[in-house]
């Protein structure tokens, strides 16, 4: 499978919306590889974990989020499960789970029930090793056109997770713990 055809498929070659998801996905997948590749883990492994980080955004063009060039009618806060229906029409449920569960650390039914979230009442966490690492990684990366490749500070991303509970930045601390790369980064996108 090559992600960047399906990427082709849903947004106009030239869009903002394209630019950014292809950067943004390039950047996660990267650093999603480097710390599969740090912790050993199969080619097939590998070759999913940068498949499903390629798409895990897929679902943002049909969100109303205009500041990414994204044009849709529903609240970004969609773009997971969306991205999750739309990989699975294309015969990837495996990938279309990475979309549905990357939001956050994850979101609880609870959570969805509690914030009245516009979303489907299930659970939407990281189940799968390839998912956790995936999540992990993005949490690094923003869709801010002007930070694209542009790693945050883990002190930046404890911040902007604790503004949806505590729970999330100890779910990340935990996760960081197990996928830390005492390496720089390496600034390829």
């Amino acid at each position: 499978m090559d992600p960047y055809d399906i990427i082709n498929k849903y947004y106009p070659e030239d869009s903002l919306a394209k630019e950014i998801l292809i950067k943004h996905s390039e950047a996660v997948a990267n650093k999603a590889v480097r710390i599969a590749e740090h912790l050993g883990l199969s080619d097939d492994q590998i070759r999913f974990i940068f498949e499903a980080a390629m798409l895990h955004d897929i679902g943002i063009f049909l969100t109303k989020a205009p500041e990414i060039g994204c044009k849709g009618s529903y609240p970004y806060i969609c773009h997971g499960y969306l991205g999750h229906d739309l990989l699975v029409r294309e015969g990837y449920p495996k990938h279309a789970k990475v979309c549905e569960r990357h939001t956050g650390t994850g979101i609880r039914k609870i959570e969805i029930k509690e914030r009245n979230l516009p979303i489907p009442y299930r659970s939407m966490k990281p189940k799968t090793l390839e998912q956790k690492i995936i999540t992990y990684a993005d949490k690094f990366f923003s869709k801010d056109p002007a930070k694209l490749e542009t790693e945050k500070s883990i002190r930046r991303i404890r911040e902007k997770l604790s503004k949806h509970g505590e729970n999330k930045v100890e779910k990340f601390d935990k996760w960081h713990k197990l996928f830390r790369i005492s390496e720089k980064p390496s600034g390829r996108s």
